[in-house]
Protein backbone atom coordinates (compact mmCIF):
# COMPACT_ATOMS: atom_id res chain seq x y z
CA UNK A 1 0.00 0.00 0.00
CA UNK A 2 1.58 3.39 -0.94
CA UNK A 3 2.29 5.53 1.74
CA UNK A 4 0.24 9.10 1.15
CA UNK A 5 1.81 12.19 2.97
CA UNK A 6 -1.13 15.11 3.10
CA UNK A 7 0.28 18.53 2.19
CA UNK A 8 -2.10 20.71 3.21
CA UNK A 9 -2.88 24.19 4.38
CA UNK A 10 -1.87 22.82 8.01
CA UNK A 11 0.87 20.79 7.45
CA UNK A 12 2.61 24.19 5.92
CA UNK A 13 1.92 25.68 8.79
CA UNK A 14 3.24 22.53 10.97
CA UNK A 15 6.27 22.69 9.15
CA UNK A 16 6.85 26.28 9.02
CA UNK A 17 6.28 26.00 12.99
CA UNK A 18 9.56 23.00 13.02
CA UNK A 19 11.57 25.22 11.18
CA UNK A 20 11.74 27.98 13.38
CA UNK A 21 15.28 27.02 14.95
CA UNK A 22 16.52 26.41 11.96
CA UNK A 23 15.56 29.74 10.35
CA UNK A 24 16.59 31.74 13.54
CA UNK A 25 20.05 30.12 12.77
CA UNK A 26 20.29 31.17 9.15
CA UNK A 27 18.91 34.60 10.44
CA UNK A 28 22.13 34.70 12.57
CA UNK A 29 24.60 33.57 9.62
CA UNK A 30 24.54 29.99 10.09
CA UNK A 31 24.74 27.81 6.85
CA UNK A 32 24.73 24.31 7.67
CA UNK A 33 22.74 23.52 11.00
CA UNK A 34 22.72 19.98 11.53
CA UNK A 35 19.94 17.92 13.63
CA UNK A 36 20.73 15.17 15.96
CA UNK A 37 19.11 12.68 18.06
CA UNK A 38 18.93 9.38 18.75
CA UNK A 39 17.20 5.95 19.48
CA UNK A 40 17.43 3.04 21.76
CA UNK A 41 18.12 4.06 25.21
CA UNK A 42 15.67 2.02 26.67
CA UNK A 43 16.35 -1.53 24.81
CA UNK A 44 17.63 -4.79 26.50
CA UNK A 45 19.38 -5.37 23.66
CA UNK A 46 21.42 -3.86 20.59
CA UNK A 47 23.25 -0.56 20.27
CA UNK A 48 21.89 2.91 20.94
CA UNK A 49 21.82 4.64 17.38
CA UNK A 50 22.59 8.35 16.66
CA UNK A 51 21.67 10.36 13.60
CA UNK A 52 22.84 13.83 12.16
CA UNK A 53 21.40 15.51 9.30
CA UNK A 54 21.81 18.64 7.13
CA UNK A 55 18.83 19.59 5.76
CA UNK A 56 19.83 23.25 4.17
CA UNK A 57 18.13 26.32 3.84
CA UNK A 58 14.62 26.10 2.61
CA UNK A 59 14.27 21.95 2.43
CA UNK A 60 11.51 20.69 4.11
CA UNK A 61 10.18 17.48 3.91
CA UNK A 62 6.47 17.04 4.05
CA UNK A 63 5.73 14.20 6.59
CA UNK A 64 8.40 14.61 8.76
CA UNK A 65 7.76 14.47 12.44
CA UNK A 66 8.90 12.75 15.63
CA UNK A 67 10.07 9.09 14.08
CA UNK A 68 7.77 7.77 17.82
CA UNK A 69 4.58 9.68 16.07
CA UNK A 70 5.03 7.88 12.91
CA UNK A 71 3.79 4.43 11.68
CA UNK A 72 6.64 2.18 10.67
CA UNK A 73 5.55 2.40 6.64
CA UNK A 74 6.16 6.22 6.84
CA UNK A 75 9.06 6.20 8.47
CA UNK A 76 10.31 3.94 5.85
CA UNK A 77 9.03 6.44 3.22
CA UNK A 78 10.44 9.38 4.73
CA UNK A 79 13.86 8.32 5.68
CA UNK A 80 14.16 7.71 1.53
CA UNK A 81 13.12 11.31 0.76
CA UNK A 82 15.29 12.27 3.62
CA UNK A 83 18.36 10.61 2.06
CA UNK A 84 17.30 11.85 -1.66
CA UNK A 85 16.98 15.71 -0.16
CA UNK A 86 19.77 16.26 2.87
CA UNK A 87 22.30 17.99 2.10
CA UNK A 88 24.33 15.33 4.52
CA UNK A 89 23.77 12.35 6.80
CA UNK A 90 25.54 10.98 9.58
CA UNK A 91 25.16 7.48 11.78
CA UNK A 92 26.67 6.36 15.12
CA UNK A 93 26.31 3.59 17.08
CA UNK A 94 27.56 2.97 20.72
CA UNK A 95 27.39 -0.98 20.83
CA UNK A 96 26.22 -2.92 23.83
CA UNK A 97 29.66 -3.55 25.33
CA UNK A 98 30.68 0.54 25.83
CA UNK A 99 26.58 0.56 27.12
CA UNK A 100 28.05 -1.67 29.75
CA UNK A 101 31.15 0.25 30.36
CA UNK A 102 29.86 3.52 30.81
CA UNK A 103 26.39 3.69 31.07
CA UNK A 104 23.22 4.37 28.57
CA UNK A 105 23.92 7.99 28.90
CA UNK A 106 27.67 8.58 28.03
CA UNK A 107 27.11 5.90 25.52
CA UNK A 108 24.51 7.73 23.89
CA UNK A 109 26.65 10.76 23.93
CA UNK A 110 29.85 8.51 22.02
CA UNK A 111 26.79 7.25 19.52
CA UNK A 112 25.97 11.63 18.65
CA UNK A 113 29.57 12.32 18.51
CA UNK A 114 30.09 9.44 15.76
CA UNK A 115 27.12 10.19 13.56
CA UNK A 116 28.09 14.06 13.99
CA UNK A 117 32.22 12.68 12.92
CA UNK A 118 29.92 10.96 9.69
CA UNK A 119 28.68 13.79 8.35
CA UNK A 120 30.32 14.30 4.93
CA UNK A 121 30.49 18.02 5.50
CA UNK A 122 30.66 19.82 9.04
CA UNK A 123 27.86 21.77 10.35
CA UNK A 124 28.57 25.49 11.86
CA UNK A 125 25.45 25.06 13.94
CA UNK A 126 23.94 21.91 16.14
CA UNK A 127 20.58 21.39 16.96
CA UNK A 128 19.57 18.62 19.52
CA UNK A 129 17.13 16.60 21.41
CA UNK A 130 17.32 17.65 25.16
CA UNK A 131 20.94 17.45 25.51
CA UNK A 132 24.15 19.42 24.90
CA UNK A 133 27.31 17.44 23.90
CA UNK A 134 30.53 18.28 25.62
CA UNK A 135 34.04 18.63 24.25
CA UNK A 136 32.45 19.68 20.80
CA UNK A 137 33.18 23.31 19.76
CA UNK A 138 30.41 23.78 17.34
CA UNK A 139 27.70 26.24 18.67
CA UNK A 140 25.02 24.04 19.67
CA UNK A 141 21.36 24.45 21.64
CA UNK A 142 20.04 21.67 23.47
CA UNK A 143 15.59 22.21 22.76
CA UNK A 144 13.14 19.74 25.23
CA UNK A 145 11.33 17.38 22.84
CA UNK A 146 13.03 18.78 19.91
CA UNK A 147 12.13 16.29 17.91
CA UNK A 148 8.88 17.41 18.08
CA UNK A 149 9.85 21.43 17.21
CA UNK A 150 13.12 21.15 14.71
CA UNK A 151 12.86 19.59 11.38
CA UNK A 152 16.52 18.70 11.59
CA UNK A 153 16.18 16.71 14.95
CA UNK A 154 13.11 15.08 13.73
CA UNK A 155 14.33 13.67 10.31
CA UNK A 156 17.38 12.67 12.84
CA UNK A 157 15.46 10.77 14.41
CA UNK A 158 13.40 9.05 11.75
CA UNK A 159 16.94 8.12 10.39
CA UNK A 160 18.30 6.48 13.57
CA UNK A 161 14.83 4.75 13.84
CA UNK A 162 14.85 3.07 10.96
CA UNK A 163 18.72 2.23 10.50
CA UNK A 164 18.69 0.86 14.17
CA UNK A 165 15.33 -0.92 13.30
CA UNK A 166 16.68 -2.80 10.04
CA UNK A 167 19.62 -3.53 12.40
CA UNK A 168 17.69 -5.31 15.15
CA UNK A 169 15.41 -7.52 12.62
CA UNK A 170 18.56 -8.34 11.03
CA UNK A 171 19.11 -10.38 14.35
CA UNK A 172 16.61 -12.78 13.52
CA UNK A 173 18.82 -14.20 11.08
CA UNK A 174 20.97 -15.16 14.00
CA UNK A 175 18.70 -15.51 16.86
CA UNK A 176 15.24 -16.43 15.06
CA UNK A 177 13.83 -17.60 18.66
CA UNK A 178 14.25 -14.26 20.03
CA UNK A 179 11.57 -12.79 17.42
CA UNK A 180 14.05 -9.51 17.53
CA UNK A 181 11.93 -7.81 14.58
CA UNK A 182 9.03 -8.25 16.81
CA UNK A 183 10.08 -6.17 19.16
CA UNK A 184 13.28 -4.72 18.50
CA UNK A 185 15.04 -5.65 21.62
CA UNK A 186 12.84 -3.60 24.33
CA UNK A 187 11.53 -5.14 27.32
CA UNK A 188 8.67 -6.66 26.06
CA UNK A 189 7.12 -10.06 28.19
CA UNK A 190 7.99 -12.14 25.26
CA UNK A 191 11.12 -11.11 24.73
CA UNK A 192 11.64 -11.12 29.11
CA UNK A 193 10.68 -14.63 29.09
CA UNK A 194 12.91 -15.74 25.71
CA UNK A 195 15.62 -14.26 28.05
CA UNK A 196 14.49 -16.69 31.07
CA UNK A 197 14.12 -19.68 29.06
CA UNK A 198 17.05 -19.20 26.55
CA UNK A 199 19.42 -17.02 28.36
CA UNK A 200 21.41 -14.11 27.74
CA UNK A 201 23.11 -13.77 24.30
CA UNK A 202 25.72 -11.55 23.17
CA UNK A 203 23.85 -8.40 21.76
CA UNK A 204 21.73 -8.13 25.23
CA UNK A 205 23.00 -5.29 27.94
CA UNK A 206 24.18 -6.72 30.66
CA UNK A 207 23.67 -3.39 32.91
CA UNK A 208 19.92 -3.66 31.57
CA UNK A 209 18.77 -7.39 32.48
CA UNK A 210 20.68 -8.03 35.89
CA UNK A 211 17.10 -8.72 37.60
CA UNK A 212 15.43 -11.15 35.10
Amino acid sequence: MAVRIKYDEKEIQRLHSMTEYERQCYAEGYKLVAGIDEVGRGPLAGPVVAAAVILGEGVVIPGVNDSKKLSEAKREFLYDEIKAKALAIGVGMAEVELIDEINILNATYVAMKRALAALSVQPDYILLDAVTLKDVETPQKGIIKGDSLSLSIAAASIIAKVERDRLISSYDSLYPEYKFSKHKGYGTKEHMDCIRRLGLLPIHRRSFTKNI
